[in-house]
């Protein structure tokens, strides 16, 4: 059954027209290199879910209503998301020293990503005194953006037993999360798991894919207002 009349349709082509004007590239979303991405493409995807949630909820002759509303209040939400996440990754960017860490936000969460060589020596789990202030660093950024959940995830390239592989993965994703949690992270706030050689990011037929995939993601999702 289709509901969605003209005015409807147009408020939504509109609201993504105006974002992809913001975009040099012609895309609808904005890009890389944007200082303002995410708090763009946080307007934009709100703006859409809103107008089909406020579309939904309204009766037939409400809907085009509804769907404008929906529009404007998901894309005040979304902006502002965005606009709070770009301010994390500056400042946790700012307080982070080591190069090999990097950074990805995309646009509903950040991903520290942490090469295991750095943190830890082969085959231990005691991550190594020099990166202490690193996790340090990201733990204070925790604190200073508590309104979010995090996830500590390990990963391993596939030299040797899978199963060595997948208990070696948890095994430092939780010296990881335990470091953050002395840190001041509350427990509770945080989840570690460990993936193993599952999820791969690079070949393992090379020694350079395979020193990508040896790694352990720092994955913070902001909580639902």
């Amino acid at each position: 059954m289709t509901f969605l009349k003209f005015p409807l349709v147009a408020a939504v082509t509109g609201l993504v027209a105006l974002g992809a004007c913001t975009d040099p590239n012609g895309s609808i979303l904005a890009q890389d290199g944007d200082a303002n991405k995410n708090l763009k493409n946080g307007a934009l995807l709100g703006a859409g879910a809103g107008a089909v949630i406020g579309a939904l909820s309204k009766g037939d002759g409400n809907r085009d209503q509804g769907a404008v509303r929906g529009a404007l209040i998901g894309a005040a939400l979304g902006a502002g998301g965005g606009a709070l996440l770009d301010r994390q990754e500056r400042d946790l960017r700012q307080s982070l020293g080591n190069d090999n860490v990097t950074i990805t936000n995309t646009g509903d969460r950040l991903i520290v990503t942490l090469p295991q060589d750095i943190l830890f020596a082969s085959g231990s789990s005691a991550v190594r005194p020099d990166l202490q202030r690193d996790l340090g660093a990201v733990a204070s950024n925790l604190q200073a953006y508590p309104n979010s959940s995090i996830q500590v995830v390990g990963h391993t390239d596939s030299d040797g037993d899978a199963g060595y592989n997948q208990q070696l993965s948890e095994s430092r994703a939780n010296a990881v999360a335990n470091v953050l949690i002395n840190n001041g992270i509350s427990g509770s706030r945080i989840i570690a798991n460990g993936r193993g050689e599952s999820q791969p990011v690079s070949s393992n037929l090379n020694p350079q894919g395979k020193a990508q995939n040896r790694r352990v993601e720092i994955i913070i999702l902001p909580n639902a207002a």
